[in-house]
């Protein structure tokens, strides 16, 4: 089974089945009738692609629904510390942090259900971050979460003083005010 669950209900990790030899590695890095066997139906719409130095941390981004993102990370190249906080009121895991290393090396991928608020922070020198979404960017959906809030108190692996932080994720409140119109279904 190439998927494995977390603690946190709908996040999933990908673990491809990777085949190594004197040329190199091949993987399936998507494949839509391995993820009906595994009882994932999702379309996906739209495919995202950044690259980033060291110390660049992006985020806590999600869009309110109707235009919620479920998405698909993977590293293309160099290390990356994935974040995301599920935001899902009613949830077991409501307000609780969960971090993975994503690299090219490990290969392995997260699937983050709607609801989950994400982010990540560069630890290599450079990264490359490839995502699928199954829903369009929609600005006026765009919603986010103060990646230094206290009360989530994540270690980004990045001294503060290296941190490169866009404007806009500076602005964010914290987890308790932030903009969320996202409800649990078990």
């Amino acid at each position: 089974m190439p998927f494995l669950k977390t603690t946190f209900p709908g996040l999933l990790i990908f673990e491809p089945k990777v085949f190594e030899d004197s040329r190199g590695y091949f993987f399936e890095s998507y494949n839509e009738s391995i993820c009906r066997q595994e009882g994932i139906e999702i379309n996906f719409v739209q495919d995202n692609q950044a690259k980033s130095s060291y110390g660049v941390v992006r985020g806590l981004h999600y869009q309110l629904d109707p235009h919620a993102q479920t998405k698909f990370i993977r590293v293309l190249s160099g290390t990356i510390l994935d974040v995301v906080v599920d935001i899902r009121k009613g949830s077991p895991t409501y307000g609780q942090v969960f971090t993975i290393k994503l690299s090219a090396e490990n290969k392995l991928q997260l699937l983050i259900p709607k609801g989950f608020a994400h982010g990540y922070s560069v630890i290599s020198p450079t990264a490359e971050v490839f995502y699928k979404c199954d829903t369009f960017w929609h600005r006026e959906s765009e919603g986010g979460i103060l990646l230094s809030d206290p009360d989530l108190n994540i270690d980004w692996e990045i001294p503060e003083s290296e941190r490169i932080i866009s404007e806009k994720d500076k602005l964010y409140p914290g987890i308790k005010n932030c903009n969320n119109n996202f409800i649990f279904n078990s």
